[in-house]
């Protein structure tokens, strides 16, 4: 069990690296001298880009990736942990991979995660999107292991997978992380509820660091990065799209003293499902 000081960085990435990077160092280096041993920024942190051919020439394989080699620098030289919530990263075949990158405050990558599940939807308001059509999703879920705490691995659209979470909360994590760039119309709807769901239904602390606000591509994000404790509370939350920084004590004994009270993870049990009626099937569950 540990005790330590989280940020949650709220951005408002837009379609040039360069920028981006500069924001994302000045904001690292503010968490750390605010005591911040955990840093989280969120997803598309490297760039926000629609424009196919655009993607191509902003994208770079993970060793040419200008937040990537920023953040094993800063983690070195600062001490402490930085996860890069996730970053467009060119792979081999011509498509994408939307990748977490975590680094230990050595500066070594200590882990990354693809996101898993892919959002293809479309909204009532008109938006479509098809993250399918450029991103190769992931195939397994992450639980890095910190001296402070365990933490899961998770990006955005993921939240909606509650399977994910409860995974990583059987495989031991204290802290679930869900980077993301909501859109305003389902954040507004939505975003809360699915991170105090996820923080209460596995005992949890939750740390969301999200995109905010008009970007230069056009699309709008909903921002209020939130950190919420095991109960389900929000300690810590933006307020707004506006970029800025959120801070939370991250204590896993939380996590160990709610899951005592509700011992949910220990209780549940196999169950199958049953259609009544003419041909009936049964699927397992869990």
């Amino acid at each position: 069990m540990g005790v330590f000081k989280a940020a949650a960085v709220q951005m408002r990435s837009g379609t040039d690296p360069e920028r981006n990077v500069a924001d994302f160092e000045r904001m690292v280096r503010e968490a750390a001298a605010n005591g911040a041993r955990y840093v989280q920024t969120p997803e598309m942190t490297n760039a926000m880009v629609r424009d196919k051919e655009a993607r191509a020439a902003a994208f770079h394989p993970v060793e040419n990736d200008l937040v990537a080699r920023t953040a094993a620098r800063l983690a070195a030289e600062l001490g402490i942990h930085i996860h890069v919530g996730s970053n467009a990263i060119a792979l081999a075949d011509g498509k994408l991979a939307n990748r977490a990158l975590f680094f230990d405050a050595s500066g070594g990558l200590a882990a990354t995660y693809d996101k898993v599940h892919m959002f293809d939807v479309d909204l009532d308001n008109g938006e479509s999107w098809r993250e399918s059509a450029a991103y190769e999703p992931g195939t397994e879920t992450v639980v890095v292991e910190l001296p402070e705490a365990k933490i899961g691995l998770a990006i955005c659209y993921d939240v909606r997978f509650p399977q994910l979470f409860r995974a990583q909360a059987l495989a031991g994590a204290e802290v679930l992380t869900v980077p993301a760039a909501f859109t305003r119309q389902t954040g507004e709807a939505h975003w809360h509820t699915l991170l105090r769901a996820r923080a209460i239904e596995n005992g949890a602390w939750v740390i969301a660091a999200a995109q905010g606000g008009v970007h230069e591509d056009g699309r709008e994000t909903f921002g209020h990065s939130l950190i919420v404790d095991p109960w389900g509370r929000v300690v810590a939350d933006a307020g707004n799209a506006e970029p800025g920084i959120v801070y939370a004590e991250i204590d896993t004994a939380a996590s160990a003293a709610a899951r005592k009270k509700i011992p949910n993870l220990k209780n549940a049990r196999e169950f199958s499902v049953r259609l009544a009626g003419g041909n009936a099937g049964l699927r397992a569950a869990s």
